[in-house]
C-alpha cells in the first residue's frame, strides 16, 4: 500500500487516468475487430472502408497517449497487411 501523500495521489491519478482510457482502448480494439471481420469476410470494398476507420481510431488513441505509437504503428500495419493479402487473393 502506498506509504506516503504523494504515493497515494500517484495512485488516485492513475485510477482517474485508466477510467478516462478505458472507452478509448476499448474503441480502438473494437474497430481493428471490425476490420479483421470484414476482411476474414472477403468484401473488399467493406474491408477497406472498415481498415481506414480502425487506423483512424488508432492514431487517434495513441495521439492522446493512450496506446504507444509503436504499439499504434505495429497494429496497423498487421491490419494493412491482411488487407493486401485480401486484396491479392482475389485479384
Amino acid at each position: 500500500m502506498a506509504n506516503s501523500k504523494s504515493s497515494e495521489k500517484r495512485i488516485r491519478v492513475a485510477e482517474r487516468r485508466r477510467e478516462r482510457n478505458k472507452p478509448l482502448r476499448t474503441e480502438a480494439r473494437t474497430f481493428v475487430k471490425k476490420a479483421e471481420v470484414a476482411i476474414a469476410a472477403g468484401d473488399a470494398a467493406a474491408a477497406e472502408a472498415a481498415m481506414r476507420e480502425a487506423v483512424s481510431v488508432l492514431d487517434r488513441v495513441a495521439g492522446k497517449g493512450v496506446i504507444h505509437k509503436n504499439n499504434a504503428a505495429r497494429r496497423k500495419s498487421r491490419l494493412i497487411a491482411k488487407y493486401q493479402a485480401l486484396l491479392s487473393a482475389s485479384a
